[in-house]
């Protein structure tokens, strides 16, 4: 997936335009950086469209362990926005990272992380289906 198709997805998913869902995208993957082993962020890195890619690194640390609720007020404050944007923001990260990523990959990703981020990643929708916000 390409960068401008990857930004329009989060923008559509999140009711943001192209310019807020650049800094919203940005906000959600430093803080999934945060959370995630340097492996896997660099694993899921590579899958991504190149201006993305360097948002994911391997952390100087270990990785951060923190729920799903931490995760959305980390991106609030990144984006300096609302908790209800932020997840916004997160659900619709997380859709387009599943549309951009392998399956596997999306998949081993979601495995790294707690059962209450379930809230954020959504179940691909059918198709047809309309999407939920």
């Amino acid at each position: 997936m390409d960068y401008d198709t990857f930004v329009n997805l989060v923008a559509r998913r999140a009711g943001v335009d192209v310019d807020r869902a650049v800094e919203l995208s940005r906000a959600a993957l430093e803080t999934l950086n945060d959370r995630l082993p340097g492996g896997a962020a660099l694993d899921l890195a590579t899958q991504l469209p190149l201006p993305l890619q360097g948002l994911l690194r391997p952390p100087d640390d270990a990785a951060e362990s923190f729920d799903a609720a931490e995760f959305v007020r980390r991106v609030a404050t990144r984006a300096e926005t609302g908790e209800e944007a932020a997840r916004d923001a997160a659900r619709a990260l997380f859709h387009a990272l599943r549309e951009a990523v392998e399956g596997a990959e999306f998949d081993d990703l979601v495995a790294r992380l707690p059962a209450d981020y379930g809230t954020l990643v959504e179940p691909a929708p059918a198709p047809g289906a309309p999407q939920r916000r």
